[in-house]
């Protein structure tokens, strides 16, 4: 991957953040997953600040980290105790929070800022891995309850303002996210239906088709080859539709490999 140069705008990113704590721990499934978060900052713009859509927080209305220090929240269980130990003290953001929360209401999404949550491991796991000196201000926010695939491009697109500044927009997810599949499975036996999926999300977000097109196919996902199998419950998928809503054309493929045995893909808007 050759480095963007953005000039001060914002840079967009869906990528999948693993099996909980297993990418720190040294798991070997996620070698090709670590390998590619600790090189991505080389090769794109530093950002001064850093959002986060996870897929392990939703809630009624889009909510945004508040706190100046947000505290670690181990949204995982049954690991080892040091995966209970991993830090990763980024200041928050709440100067971006409020802005963020500011252009979700003018644009009529209900908004709000918690000012107690911490980071969960949608954020904490890559980003230790892509910036471990934890320098940059970091938020995250919420997907919303319903998970409706077109409410959530409609909040990535509440946000376009932000593309002109020197931020980065993480998806945290996971293009695939079958837990039956993963742990139910042959590890690394042929899928014909993971790869299936997985080449459709690359037509849709990279392929040479409008940007109305992407839009109706994204909001229709279900029609996809196996897109059920690939995710039985779409919370994984969603923050890539936030992030599609933020973008003006096509996505850059910057990961396809495998991860727990199971072929993912990862895409840059820049």
């Amino acid at each position: 991957m050759e480095p963007i140069k953005t000039e001060n705008k914002a840079q967009i990113i869906y990528f999948s953040h693993g099996g909980g704590p297993l990418p720190i721990l040294g798991d070997p499934s996620h070698k090709a997953m670590v390998d590619f978060m600790k090189k991505l900052p080389s090769q794109i713009t530093k950002p001064d600040a850093i959002l986060v859509i996870s897929a392990h927080w939703e809630e009624s209305a889009a909510t945004l980290l508040g706190a100046n220090n947000p505290p670690m929240f181990y949204d995982y269980y049954g690991f080892p105790e040091q995966a209970y130990k991993i830090t990763y003290p980024a200041p928050g953001n709440p100067e971006l929070a409020d802005r963020i929360a500011r252009l979700l209401k003018k644009n009529n999404i209900p908004a709000r800022i918690d000012p107690k949550r911490g980071f969960d491991h949608g954020l904490f796991i890559p980003l230790k891995l892509m910036y471990p000196e934890a320098d940059i201000p970091s938020l995250q926010l919420s997907l919303l309850r319903g998970l409706n695939p077109a409410v959530h491009i409609a909040l990535g697109k509440a946000l376009h303002e932000l593309m002109n500044a020197n931020i980065l927009v993480i998806g945290s997810g996971f293009s695939f996210h079958n837990q039956n599949a993963f742990f139910g499975q042959a590890f690394g036996a042929p899928d014909n239906a993971n790869e299936a999926f997985q080449n459709w999300l690359i037509e849709t977000c990279a392929g040479k088709i409008s940007q109305k097109e992407r839009e109706q196919r994204l909001i229709e996902w279900e029609k996809a080859p196996s897109a059920r199998y690939c995710h039985p419950r779409e919370e994984h998928l969603l923050p890539l539709h936030v992030c599609f809503g933020l973008s003006d054309g096509p996505a850059k493929v910057i990961f396809d490999d495998q991860i727990l045995g199971k072929r993912g893909v990862a895409f840059l808007w820049a």
